[in-house]
């Protein structure tokens, strides 16, 4: 198995490929980061589902893509900030992804969020996807 140097991208880029090749499920190995975006991913209505698979270092993130019939709630994603060159915003930064229709995902001192969650609480932080 090769190393990943930016393992959220490749979570993403996992997701996108799924939902393009309308696979019914993905995996993609665990960490607490990856959950808590997937559950973000969930609460906005890009993936129906999510669980933890196994323990340990082989443990893995199982996720469903939405789809309505047979068109994705994913459109496309863009990963912003990544080790090379990391992406902060403040609160009054935070995009709107177009119009408010997608989602800007940030990593924030309070957590991983949303980022209109982060524009009514008045926190920025870390961009580091947007989703529409």
């Amino acid at each position: 198995m090769a190393v990943v140097s930016d393992p959220i991208s490749d979570f993403l880029t996992r997701f996108k490929n799924a939902t393009m090749a309308q696979k019914e499920d993905f995996t993609a190995p665990y960490s607490k980061m990856k959950e808590q975006i997937a559950r973000i991913l969930k609460e906005e209505g890009y993936i129906w589902s999510y669980e933890k698979v196994g323990e340990g270092p082989e443990a893995l993130l199982k996720a469903k893509p939405r789809y309505s019939g047979s068109t994705p709630a994913l459109k496309n994603l863009k990963r912003v900030s990544r080790p090379g060159l990391r992406s902060y915003v403040g609160a009054d930064e935070v995009p709107k992804v177009l119009g408010g229709m997608g989602i800007a995902i940030l990593s924030t001192s309070r957590g991983i969020m949303a980022g209109h969650t982060a524009r009514k609480n008045n926190i920025g932080g870390e961009l580091l996807a947007l989703v529409w």
